[in-house]
């Protein structure tokens, strides 16, 4: 079969912006030595655009998670010109079909089951999806959002001055013209770009499952590190619809803490959060799963599968007892219905399940694991 011609702009692009990397920064590194300001400014620049495109391009305009103010928006177009990863409308059409034919290899623009290469950059080394490629009828919400239209109309020209402009007044006030192209200028865009296809390369390959296995999307803590937070990737494709991709207060997600940080300034509002009820059950699911599939192989398996699906419908029978005598008490605190005693006694119901909950579920997770 022929492959598609090759996108020469993104092949010389990405090839010299790395060449440049890996010879200009030892080189530099040895004759004169970076200093730390500009060490400083090529590791906010990186930043900058790492959030632009997780909090902005993402989180933000692919999935709606949230809303923001416009000064937000600006700035995330600019940061999301400065990574040069093309315009916010376009970068939130592929990732809405992404997500839409997640692995599907004729539908997915960056599928993983093609493989590491094709999913991390080679997807857009050719015109793969040429036939596609200006159709954005899947994100005519975005078309009504100024701030994309005038960026996705200007991108080029952002691009260009975004990248010379900070380069040029970095060196300017630094007096280091060279060190400010060589750090802010090729290393922060290689170290932006990769860390970006990461997460559709190496989350879709490396890590575990632990809410579904219906995708490839994986949870891996060491890729949140470098991804901003994106790194939590399985819970991000069953619960796409979330602000956060990092759920525990001890995960790595600045993504998450600079959009809860502006939502305190009343510059993000709306934060959307899936119920904790349903991430609990899809955890669940997933262990019944993977239990009965140890099971298969025994020879009391069918014995073994009875008793773990009747304790596992006990724990969710509880679990959504406990959920829904929460919202009771929560909405019933709102029309401030309850009485001293009746709110005393309720929450004294919530506590004694709770416990009960923890309890049933030690048991099962012990039947789960000694199956």
């Amino acid at each position: 079969m022929e492959k598609p011609p090759l996108i020469w702009f993104n092949v010389i692009l990405f090839s010299s912006t790395l060449l440049a990397t890996l010879i200009l920064v030892p080189w530099y590194q040895y004759a004169v030595g970076f200093d730390l300001l500009i060490i400083g400014c090529a590791v906010a620049s990186l930043f900058f655009c790492g959030l632009s495109i997780t909090a902005g391009y993402h989180r933000l305009w692919s999935h709606r998670t949230y809303q923001a103010h416009w000064s937000v928006r600006l700035v995330f177009a600019i940061g999301g010109a400065f990574a040069i990863q093309n315009s916010a409308l376009h970068w939130s059409s592929d990732h809405r079909i992404h997500h839409k034919f997640v692995d599907n290899n004729d539908k997915d623009p960056y599928s993983a089951k093609r493989g590491f290469w094709y999913s991390h950059m080679g997807w857009m080394l050719r015109h793969y999806n040429i036939a596609t490629y200006d159709d954005y009828s899947n994100v005519r919400d975005l078309q009504k959002d100024p701030i994309v239209m005038w960026q996705h109309k200007y991108y080029a020209l952002l691009a260009l001055l975004t990248n010379a402009g900070f380069i040029l007044v970095l060196g300017w006030l630094t007096d280091a013209m060279l060190a400010s192209l060589i750090a802010v200028g090729f290393t922060r865009l290689v170290l932006s770009h990769h860390f970006t296809f990461f997460i559709n390369s190496w989350a879709h390959m490396w890590g575990n499952q632990p809410y579904t296995d219906k995708n490839t999307a994986k949870d891996n803590w060491l890729l949140a590190i470098f991804t901003h937070g994106e790194g939590y990737h399985n819970f991000h494709h069953i619960f796409e619809m979330d602000y956060r991709n990092g759920i525990k207060w001890y995960h790595y997600d600045p993504t998450k803490w600079l959009i809860v940080l502006l939502s305190w300034c009343g510059l993000t509002t709306k934060l959307r959060v899936t119920p904790q009820q349903k991430i609990e059950q899809a955890k669940l699911a997933m262990i019944l799963q993977r239990t009965q599939q140890k099971l298969a192989l025994r020879q009391d398996a069918e014995e073994l599968k009875l008793k773990l699906l009747a304790e596992y419908e006990q724990l969710v029978a509880k679990l959504n007892q406990f959920y829904a005598l929460r919202k009771q008490l929560f909405e019933d605190r709102k029309r401030q219905l309850l009485k001293e005693y009746d709110k005393t006694a309720l929450k004294a119901q919530i506590k004694e399940l709770k416990q009960a909950i923890e309890l049933q579920r030690k048991d099962w997770l012990t039947l789960a694991n000694f199956a």
